[in-house]
């Protein structure tokens, strides 16, 4: 039996505590917040769990195993770094540092003391990504040409950080566990419109060494929720609108053939319309599998894929983002 500490209780808390109670061969044995109010709640909904308003009660107690940190990103560091000194697995909010200089230290400590880390990169367990990485692993849409996603919406404007730390770790994950070669450089756009000196609009453009290339569009100031991703290929194009119930991936047999490429003037492209289907994937709630799958990384001593190190990977991109954006889109090498 594995016992579960988990620091901070405010929005995505508990769903942590909700789901990590479900898991098999693990106990929530308690919960820590500064304010009381998210104590109040945490105690209405776990009755049985320790509750502490000093985190170190926590990170430094010997009958806690794994300490969940669900904080602002500015504090999981230090939160991080106490755990793991005090020899807790840890499973830490997305992003998982401020910058790559903490990630690589808390990669160090955890190695260090044979610990495991695990960064919340839910989307990663969603069906609707497992078939993604399927798709692609199995060469279903050939040799891929682009990578477009789209998540915008009249969001909840964050205090301490900007709409590309905000909202592009989901994405950036995903698009980092899907494809398998490695960007090489990154440039970023973007506004604050309110004076606060935090983005609010951002367009990012990853490139690789391939003639693949990726964009995402974040955006905090949309009238319309947009969760959407656009994956062409040579052979197959595939559309996941992860708003959709039912069909949340749709495949389109449809592409573009180049049959001479030896003047602009004798260029010849054949357009290939074909039929559209909609797998079928699993709609299991994805928090609950990646904590179980957590759980049991732990006990077979295996390395999640949501480690420390996609965590860092998924930082550096956020930390060229940043510089990209204070440099009017300069193209940053990574």
């Amino acid at each position: 039996m594995l016992n579960i500490g988990i620091v901070g209780y405010g929005y995505w808390g508990p769903n942590i505590a909700r789901n990590f109670s479900a898991v098999e061969g693990v106990k929530v044995a308690a919960i820590c917040d500064n304010r009381q109010d998210a104590l109040t709640r945490a105690k209405k909904a776990h009755p049985n769990v320790d509750i502490f308003t000093d985190y170190r009660d926590i990170t430094r107690s010997n009958s806690i195993d794994v300490v969940a940190i669900v904080t602002p990103v500015s504090t999981h560091f230090q939160l991080a770094k106490d755990a793991l000194k005090n020899g807790k697995h840890i499973f830490v909010e997305k992003p998982f540092t401020a910058n790559v200089m903490e990630a690589t230290k808390l990669i160090e400590l955890a190695d260090k003391n044979s610990l495991k880390i695990a960064v919340d990169h839910t989307f990663l367990f969603t069906g609707a990504v497992k078939k993604i990485k399927e798709m692609v692993d199995d060469r279903k849409l050939g040799e891929l040409y682009y990578y477009d996603s789209t998540r915008v919406n009249l969001g909840l404007f964050q205090h301490d950080v900007n709409v590309i730390w905000d909202l592009a770790p989901h994405d950036l994950s995903v698009m980092d566990y899907v494809i398998k070669e490695k960007p090489i450089a990154i440039t970023a756009t973007g506004i604050d419109h309110f004076g606060r000196n935090l983005a609010n609009i951002a367009y990012i453009t990853v490139y690789f060494k391939s003639n693949l290339i990726a964009h995402f569009n974040l955006n905090w100031l949309s009238p319309v929720k947009i969760r959407m991703t656009l994956i062409g290929g040579e052979k197959r194009m595939l559309v996941w609108n992860d708003l959709e119930t039912d069909e949340k991936i749709k495949i389109y047999d449809k592409g573009v053939s180049v049959k001479n490429t030896e003047s602009v003037y004798n260029l010849l492209v054949e357009y290939r319309s074909g039929d559209m289907w909609a797998p079928r994937v699993d709609h299991t709630e994805a928090l609950k599998l990646e904590l179980a799958y957590f759980i049991d990384c732990i006990n077979k001593n295996k390395n999640p894929i949501n480690d420390g190190k996609a965590g860092l990977r998924i930082v550096e991109m956020l930390e060229a983002s940043d510089a990209s954006l204070r440099a009017k889109g300069k193209l940053i090498k990574l």
